[in-house]
């Protein structure tokens, strides 16, 4: 029952339900009450004896069960915060994460100059391409996908966020973009085995599985972008790719069969090795 119950009480209610079940039910809690009441989070710890109108008050409930079901927040409040922007996402694309922003960090070091032409590969919400065009007005950015819903957030995003320098091309990795060269090329492919225990977590059940796993070879599309990337490179260029915490190695020694020097790899903020960079031989 929610009738009569003020914001402290809705959200003890959704803390507790949440227990267990979210890695920070509190933070949860607060989120999905304020998109409930739209409110800001400021709101409900300076009015605590507020008491929300009923439908309200439902409507939270039903989005705690969501949450308490595994479904992430980003999913149910519709965005999620990536880098210096708010990106809408949705089931058909991945929730960016923290440690994806490694990448973004890197190409900007990687790339000091004022002008550039990166392309961003199976760019999903277009977090990484949209956060690279924010910080570099002057480089002209291409982000590509397979999934054409994947295309349509990035792409909306990019209008929501004034990005001009933008240009999304549909198509898997690089086939699309034949004759041209870059001077980076970044990408978070999917590198999850699909027999991995992880692809059974409760965390990842809502996200589209085809971003996170490339079948039972985890390797695969890793692999894949690495063959192809030398001949998209402009001389000196970069390849930047996201890998699974224990993948590091296999990369590394791909990106040197295929003639890639100054491979290095960096650390995410939980001491992963998360990404690994590679300039062309």
């Amino acid at each position: 029952m929610t009738a009569n119950l003020t914001t402290h009480d809705l959200l003890a209610q959704g803390v507790s339900r949440l227990a267990g079940r979210s890695e920070s039910p509190a933070l949860d809690a607060e989120l999905l009450l304020a998109h409930a009441l739209r409110q800001h989070r400021s709101r409900l710890k300076s009015h605590p004896e507020d008491v929300p109108e009923p439908a309200a008050s439902r409507g939270y409930v039903d989005l705690i069960e969501r949450r308490a079901q595994g479904e992430p927040l980003a999913y149910i409040v519709g965005y999620k915060h990536f880098w210096t922007l708010q990106l809408a996402v949705t089931p058909a694309v991945l929730v960016p994460r923290p440690e994806t922003e490694l990448l973004v960090e890197r190409a900007l070091s990687l790339r000091p100059q004022a002008t550039g032409s990166v392309v961003d590969l199976g760019t999903g919400s277009g977090a990484i391409a949209l956060a690279l065009a924010s910080e570099r007005p002057q480089w002209h950015v291409t982000a590509t996908d397979v999934s054409a819903e994947a295309l349509a957030v990035a792409r909306a995003n990019a209008v929501r966020l004034a990005l001009a320098n933008v240009e999304f091309v549909a198509g898997s990795w690089l086939a699309p973009l034949a004759g041209r060269q870059f001077d980076l090329i970044v990408s978070n492919p999917p590198y999850i085995g699909a027999d991995e225990p992880e692809m059974r977590t409760p965390a990842l059940r809502h996200e589209p599985r085809g971003a996170l796993s490339p079948g039972a070879n985890a390797l695969a599309c890793l692999n894949a972008i690495i063959h192809s990337a030398p001949a998209h490179l402009e001389p000196g260029g970069w390849l930047l790719l996201e890998h699974g915490a224990s993948q590091a190695t296999d990369v590394a020694r791909e990106l040197v069969a295929r003639g890639f020097r100054h491979v290095r790899s960096h650390r995410d903020l939980a001491g992963h090795e998360r990404m690994t960079e590679a300039q062309r031989g």
